[in-house]
């Protein structure tokens, strides 16, 4: 399902129907971008049929895809016709354009190429876990995911409030007492590839791939004053990832293991989903153990997030109440 992702935390939400969520998707559907139109976004099915639902319930884990299409005008090209109109300008009138004018100028140009500009498409995948209070988003940077749970806040309704998860220990901290004392977290193990760099102007790093970093020089970068970036982990032989300074979880991936054994799983039970069913299930039941023990590890979760149950506690309850949850399984019409 992702390959990046961060995770949010959600404050407040009294969910609609699966149903109404369907509609409210609905209202905002992807459509290309048109002629002079440099971005376009909207929701697509997650399942990759056009006529399928935007919204899909998988064991009552929520599944929506943003799917956004921008056009963009080489710089070069911009700059090369700009220079041409103005100097046309100072040609005919003496004085050559600035300022707002030649903003404007600009912009134009822009308009004019944009027909002639090839588009480019990107999905991004969303995850929410209404029992655990979590909403994950398939992005690398805070940024684009902020667009996404933008775009997500106008269309849910029930009050929906979020914020990015935040731990009682920064995991720029945690990864430095990790690798100085060269011992993992409980349940996780460092694997070879980290960055660390200088918190000062001059912003020196030191990258290490595909090498032990059980060494005293790594403790030695970190007692001069630089921090762990990134850091690759493995949690329980099952999902490796590199965690950011940022809490991003980037390239997240499920173990030979897990995929032989989900494997085998889906050839006795003869399910015919084209894998989508069986993928959200395995990813999503993966990341829900994955992720309390992260938050355990970065020392629980910061008390202004700690008075909404965590999302430990809040699968616990949603197993022993799994009865209840069957309303996000129902299929919107």
């Amino acid at each position: 399902m992702f390959k990046n992702a961060l995770v949010y935390h959600i404050e407040h939400w009294e969910p609609p129907s699966l149903a109404e969520i369907e509609s409210r998707l609905s209202a905002a559907p992807f459509v290309e971008c048109g002629a002079t139109q440099p971005l376009s976004a909207g929701w697509v099915a997650p399942r990759g049929d056009k006529h399928a639902a935007l919204a899909e319930s998988v064991a009552g884990q929520l599944v929506f895809r943003l799917c956004t299409e921008t056009k963009a005008v080489p710089g070069s090209v911009v700059k090369t016709q700009l220079q041409a109109q103005l100097e046309a300008i100072e040609q005919q009138t003496g004085r050559r354009p600035k300022g707002k004018q030649a903003k404007e100028l600009k912009e134009a140009v822009v308009h004019a190429l944009l027909p002639r500009a090839f588009p480019r498409r990107t999905d991004t995948l969303v995850w929410l876990d209404p029992a655990a209070r979590t909403l994950w988003v398939g992005a690398g940077s805070t940024k684009k995911a902020d667009g996404v749970v933008t775009q997500l806040i106008e269309l849910l309704g029930g009050g929906l409030k979020l914020s990015l998860l935040q731990t009682v220990l920064s995991p720029a901290t945690a990864m430095s007492a990790w690798l100085a004392e060269k011992e993992a977290p409980a349940g996780f193990s460092v694997d070879r590839e980290c960055e660390l760099k200088q918190p000062d102007s001059e912003k020196a790093s030191v990258r290490y791939t595909r090498h032990t970093l059980e060494i005293d020089e790594v403790a030695e970068h970190i007692r001069q004053g630089k921090l762990p970036t990134q850091l690759a982990l493995t949690w329980a032989g099952r999902v490796s990832f590199v965690l950011t300074e940022a809490l991003t979880l980037k390239k997240i991936q499920l173990l030979d293991g897990v995929l032989e054994g989900a494997g085998t799983d889906a050839a006795s039970s003869g399910t015919d989903d084209n894998g989508f069913d069986t993928d959200v299930a395995l990813f999503t039941g993966e990341l829900r153990q994955l992720l309390p023990a992260l938050i355990e590890a970065l020392g629980g979760l910061h008390e202004r997030q700690a008075g909404v149950p965590t999302p430990a506690a809040a699968a616990s309850t949603a197993a022993a109440a799994a009865p209840d949850t069957a309303p996000w399984d129902e299929v919107p019409a």
